[in-house]
């Protein structure tokens, strides 16, 4: 299932956004994460903690609602996909 951002970025802004994986990882811990990013807006960063990821976006077309995927790869050697979606802003 797909999660949403509830904050709409602005074209303009330079922004975090932070998937918490706590309740699916049930004990396990964050080795590695990836972001696939839609064209349009570029990812200028990401990190990774045991449990959350993080990825820092510009740019984006106004009125546009993006879908990315996460993927993390666990200590057990597991592997799990988030769907995030994010809108930007309208004027």
């Amino acid at each position: 299932m797909a999660m949403t951002w509830q904050t709409a970025k602005d074209p303009d802004e330079i922004k975090d956004y932070v998937v918490d994986w706590t309740d699916r990882l049930a004990g396990d811990s964050i080795v590695t994460s990836t972001w696939i990013v839609p064209d349009d807006i570029t990812m200028d960063s990401n990190s990774n903690t045991s449990t959350t990821t993080t990825i820092w976006l510009s740019g984006g077309v106004l009125g546009t609602t993006y879908e990315f995927v996460n993927r993390v790869v666990t200590s057990g050697a597991r592997t799990y996909d988030q769907t995030c979606k994010l809108k930007c802003k309208t004027l």
